[in-house]
């Protein structure tokens, strides 16, 4: 790989920014703890994989017709973090079974199809920085599995500095809901393309 420095700076910037992924991370760990939004994590490295996987092998295909459908994945993405977003605003009281609705692996795995800076970031990095060098099968999943590696590491850093600073953001709920809400909504206005 010719540009190797450039491809792990753009791995670990797009990565460990904030974004929808990290920030739910975060929220989830906040309220629930580490242990029960492990499964929200896992949900996470799962669709990341999946999404990894078919960028790899389909990288062409989609590269050829992705202007036709990415004004559609930017709306569906923006939409599902606004969604996000005035969950956090507007939060009910804990329960298992509100936890059951925003920590679970299915609500991870959901958001990695619907999040569009995951989807690009899989298209770019795949026909960037991976296909040029390498067109293996086994090479291509083994990237796929390490960038989603790499993705899981990052939702793990977010959710552990959210349940260690659990109590000091539980005092300051109100503030720390509104700036996150905040985050996913610019996340949502970039990738949709209005900023």
């Amino acid at each position: 790989m010719e540009n190797l420095f450039s491809f792990i700076s753009y791995v670990f910037v797009v990565t460990f920014t904030p974004g929808p992924n990290n920030i739910m991370s975060m929220i989830n760990a906040t309220q629930y703890g580490y242990k029960k939004t492990l499964k929200f994590m896992l949900g996470v490295f799962t669709g990341f994989f999946v999404l990894m996987l078919v960028s790899s092998f389909a990288n062409l295909f989609l590269v050829k017709y992705i202007p036709k459908i990415t004004i559609y994945m930017k709306a569906l993405g923006g939409f599902y973090m606004l969604y996000l977003a005035k969950n956090i605003l507007k939060p009910k009281k804990k329960s298992s079974d509100d936890q059951n609705k925003t920590a679970t692996f299915q609500t991870g795995l959901l958001l990695q199809l619907v999040n569009v800076k995951v989807i690009l970031y899989c298209l770019t990095v795949v026909s960037s920085f991976i296909i040029p060098s390498f067109q293996s099968t086994v090479i291509l999943i083994l990237f796929s599995f390490l960038l989603a590696a790499t993705a899981f590491i990052s939702v793990n850093c977010w959710a552990l500095f959210g349940s260690f600073f659990n109590q000091y953001i539980n005092k300051y709920q109100k503030s720390f809901n509104v700036i996150m809400a905040l985050l996913l909504i610019y996340s949502a206005l970039m990738i949709t393309g209005v900023l």
